[in-house]
């Protein structure tokens, strides 16, 4: 394994002549449906730096959206997937299974929240595992109504676009979409009127008052909900508004999913974000950061959640491929062993202040959210007027790609930055990155 040196390089503009030479081909033979952000091709990776076929080393502010928690090429991941490759590929777990599918449940078992006998299964996606969580709802209530949010991303599937708030690019002409799928307010507490407390007040007594008239408490099987929403915007809801989210689901009989596939494993500073006000799930979703890189997503929940779906209910050829979980198992113990959720609270540190300083120069800069190494800045006309400004996002973000720094933007209206860095990143990279960004926003705003 070929040791990457973590220093920004460029060696031609970006894209270089071999990344454009590749976009080509990639136009005559790629969907256009399928976009890239960037259009470098990265031939080899390590740590926070990803190089591309033209030389270039770009600093990486996204993780491949939040994947490469612990690092690019992690060392322990690398190696556990050549020993499992060379032990075996796959065999379909629903046909002959192996340990290793095993031993990440129990791992989840341990780390998710709560300390109820737990059970899991493991799928390839985010989407796929959400889609299996309202299927297991389902099967064990016996309802039908799922209820999920504004501004939430739950896939690309049919059900999880019923859930995902946001129509382009991820709705648009692919309807109709799956039924008995309801929409509520969220806590967002930038774009509701009042403080901390009133918002979390306000925001639940309309969701609740909503599925009471529209649907009918009896009738719900689940709320889906993101702890903390990921391509919505990274909106962080106050205080107190998940807990009563979760009260009210056990009153009513309702189980609460939690969708950490972009939050989970150490990326706000926990292991999950319930954990910050400890609320505990009946049933979560996580995915991304579970395995270094590798496709693999899982559901974990209440054991007799889980077991009330008949046998043969729930798998996939694929789903918790020996490679994927061997990568998970080793990703998980970089996690552990150096503290990734530590870790992740200094990023937040040295991130936050470097951030507030660039809005106290810039009131452009709406708002900065988020927890742990998952931030954000929400970015608006200035002056007072917080009209979403998506022009301005798309220039920064241009701006930071054509310097080497890889970011990513979100939020309903396209007006928000976000920051994924790898956890195992180090200091002198974020901080560069960072000066790249006040660059940019001396550059454009």
């Amino acid at each position: 394994m070929s040791v990457v040196e973590q220093r920004r390089h460029l060696a031609t503009a970006i894209p270089g002549p071999r990344s454009q030479q590749l976009q080509d081909r990639k136009a005559a033979s790629v969907s256009a449906g399928v976009s890239t952000g960037l259009p470098v091709y990265v031939e080899r990776a390590s740590g926070g730096i990803l190089v591309d076929v033209d030389g270039n080393q770009l600093i990486d502010f996204g993780s491949g959206i939040a994947v490469t928690t612990v690092g690019a090429s992690n060392p322990r991941v690398v190696e556990a997937v050549q020993r499992q490759a060379a032990d075996f590929t796959h065999t379909c777990f629903m046909v002959t299974p192996y340990e290793e599918y095993v031993a990440v449940c129990e791992k989840l078992a341990e780390l998710t929240p709560g300390d109820h006998e737990k059970r899991s299964a493991l799928f390839n996606s985010g989407a796929e595992a959400v889609e299996n969580a309202v299927k297991i709802a389902r099967a064990f209530t016996g309802r039908q109504a799922v209820v999920a949010f504004d501004h939430a991303y739950h896939g690309r599937t049919n059900l999880t676009m019923a859930l995902t708030a946001k129509a382009m690019p991820y709705k648009q002409g692919f309807g109709p979409f799956a039924s008995e799928v309801y929409r509520a307010p969220m806590a967002y507490p930038y774009r509701w009127v009042g403080d901390a407390a009133r918002v979390a007040e306000e925001a639940f007594e309309a969701f609740a008052a909503q599925v009471h008239a529209q649907i009918g408490e009896q009738n719900v099987a689940a709320v889906v909900i993101e702890p903390i929403q990921g391509e919505g915007g990274f909106i962080v809801p106050p205080a107190g508004w998940l807990r009563r989210i979760a009260d009210w689901c056990r009153e009513h009989g309702i189980l609460l999913v939690a969708d950490e596939v972009q939050t989970g494993f150490c990326r706000t500073g926990d292991w999950f974000a319930c954990d910050h006000e400890g609320v505990v799930p009946d049933l979560i979703t996580t995915a991304k950061g579970i395995a270094g890189g590798l496709p693999l997503a899982a559901v974990t929940g209440r054991a007799e959640v889980m077991d009330s779906v008949h046998a043969g209910g729930l798998g996939g050829t694929y789903g918790g491929n020996p490679v994927a979980c061997a990568a998970a198992l080793a990703a998980i113990e970089t996690m552990e062993s150096e503290d990734l959720c530590g870790r992740a609270r200094q990023v937040e540190e040295l991130f936050r202040s470097r951030l507030e300083r660039l809005a106290d120069k810039f009131d452009v800069v709406g708002e900065i959210r988020g927890r742990g190494a998952m931030l954000a800045i929400e970015l608006v006309r200035g002056g007072g007027d917080t009209t979403p400004n998506p022009d301005l996002t798309r220039a920064v973000n241009a701006f930071c790609h054509g310097q080497g720094l890889v970011t990513l933007t979100a939020g309903t209206y396209g007006n928000v930055l976000r920051f994924l860095p790898p956890l195992t990143i180090s200091d002198e990279l974020l901080h560069e990155g960072l000066d790249i960004l006040e660059q940019a926003f001396v550059a454009h705003a």
